[in-house]
């Protein structure tokens, strides 16, 4: 076998991992809401309509925040719709994805629906289409306990304790031409620090997350950053990252490299905002909420055909990706990458958690079932807690079409609070396995508990209702820790989860 090694030490370390670095998303688009964590009259439905067998899949998954309502939705959108008499509720369009929404769940019922998963609420407000005195309304509405306005009109609406939403968005992807009231950078970390200066009037206890760049393929990308940091920095705690890769030439090696990108795209953010943080003489220091993330490309023909078909219909199937073996390896690059990152990365929204790219899909009427990224996204958010450590990898490299020099094994480890060590690691190699060489004497006896594997002989091998378990974990091949060293097989082409814990 070839070889590779990894030492650790618990005083190399990157940081405490924020828990919310395991966040996801739900937006009004598609059937993420309808037909997704929604159906009244499904057999699994609950006294609100919300599936419960999704809810089960959702709370496995331990995702401690959820980022709501959009997503695009977002900038046309009227938070007032939401709330009140459901029959009441206007029915509009909605601009960003050619649907008509009806309103039928809005901010009460999504706050229901994350307590029953075990999470908190991450919301976005309108900075497109409307502005500053909007989104401190929402706070107020949300989050103060009484005797104003706004307030009392939640308690009229049923809800007498504040919702205590404490993580807002403030809009989303404010430099794409897509989005419902664009703006440069400087139009909008001029409405953005308003907005944030009146929303933490109301609350100072909220954080808040800026946009960033839409992508760093923009043109905007980096001067955006730099102007927009220079109007809000200091009303602001986090900038938006988001990142989507796709396989559209069936290249996997390349593929499986992606995290590479993802690696620079996020030291460069941190570059910018610790300049604007040396420009201003500040000693506070903005961090990252990398809110989209995930692959995405398997549905973009059939969303054209959809909305050629059916534009204005009610939670259309859109961006209904269907993630095959090789998309779960690359979701479990970008997790390590994200932990190699943890200190500067303190929130990721995995986007997004049913039917529309995401990790768990249901059939209306019909069951739910796990995708490929699921598992790998699983095993990071149960065993990727505590702190980062600061691995080091001695590995092969490999050059493909996009990029040089690409470690064959990527890897990263953390460490719980008993001591415990995990090793998240992916054998890009399409062929060949490797003796991993773990060098674990700075934790004392150490004993190799669980090696779990995710692996398929065909990369493109899917999940599907009727065989929910196609591409699933197993038990790994293991190997054998001697004296403070491990030696682990790493099968080819896998994602594999190393857990060791004291002797």
């Amino acid at each position: 076998m070839k070889q590779a090694r990894m030492t650790l030490d618990r005083d190399y370390v990157v940081g405490r991992i924020d828990p919310r670095l395991y966040g996801s998303f739900i937006e009004h688009l598609g059937r993420a809401v309808y037909g997704g964590i929604y159906e009244p009259g499904h057999p699994e439905a609950d006294e609100q309509g919300f599936r419960r067998d999704v809810l089960a899949l959702v709370r496995n998954l331990g995702v401690p925040v959820v980022r709501y309502p959009g997503g695009n939705f977002v900038s046309g959108f009227h938070w007032e719709d939401s709330v009140g008499p459901v029959d009441q509720r206007p029915k509009r369009l909605d601009l960003a994805w050619f649907t008509t929404e009806s309103n039928a769940v809005g901010l009460h019922e999504f706050a229901d629906w994350a307590g029953k998963a075990n999470s908190q609420v991450m919301y976005a407000v309108n900075l497109g289409t409307r502005g500053p005195e909007n989104a401190r309304d929402v706070v107020e509405y949300a989050n103060h306990r009484g005797g104003s306005r706004l307030s009392d009109m939640r308690i009229a609406n049923g809800r007498k304790d504040p919702l205590d939403i404490k993580l807002w968005c403030l809009g989303n992807e404010m430099d794409g031409p897509w989005q419902m009231g664009q703006k440069t950078a400087a139009e909008y970390g001029r409405v953005a620090n308003e907005a944030a200066k009146m929303m933490k009037w109301v609350d100072p206890s909220i954080e808040l997350v800026a946009c960033g760049s839409s992508g760093s393929g923009m043109p905007t990308f980096g001067d955006w950053e730099l102007k927009m940091l220079d109007e809000c920095y200091d009303n602001i705690d986090y900038v938006s990252l988001h990142r989507y890769y796709g396989n559209q030439d069936g290249n996997t090696p390349s593929f499986l490299a992606r995290s590479m990108d993802l690696d620079d795209f996020i030291h460069t953010v941190v570059s910018i905002c610790d300049a604007v943080k040396g420009k201003k003489h500040s000693k506070k220091t903005v961090n990252l909420s990398f809110d989209e993330w995930n692959v995405w490309y398997h549905s973009n023909e059939q969303d054209k055909e959809i909305w050629k078909r059916e534009k204005w219909g009610p939670a259309l199937p859109l961006l209904e990706d269907v993630y095959n073996f090789e998309d779960a390896l690359l979701v479990g690059s970008m997790l390590i990458t994200f932990l190699r990152n943890a200190d500067r990365v303190k929130i990721a929204c995995l986007a997004q958690l049913v039917n529309v790219i995401a990790p768990i899909m249901t059939r209306n009427g019909g069951g739910c079932w796990a995708q490929t990224i699921y598992w790998p996204f699983l095993h990071a958010s149960k065993y990727g807690r505590g702190t980062a450590l600061r691995a080091l990898v001695d590995t092969p490299v490999y050059d493909c079409a996009d990029y040089e020099a690409v470690p064959v094994i990527d890897a990263t480890a953390t460490m719980d609070d008993e001591g415990g060590v995990t090793v998240f690691c992916v054998n890009r190699d399409l062929a060949e396995d490797y003796a991993l060489g773990i060098d674990l004497r700075a934790f004392g006896g150490m004993k190799l508990t669980e090696h779990v594997l995710l692996h398929h002989d065909d990369v493109k091998a899917v999940n599907t209702e009727d065989a929910p378990m196609n591409v699933a974990p197993a038990a790994g091949p293991g190997g054998t820790v001697d004296g403070g060293r491990a030696e682990i097989r790493i099968p080819a082409l896998s994602w594999n989860v190393l857990r060791f814990e004291k002797a």
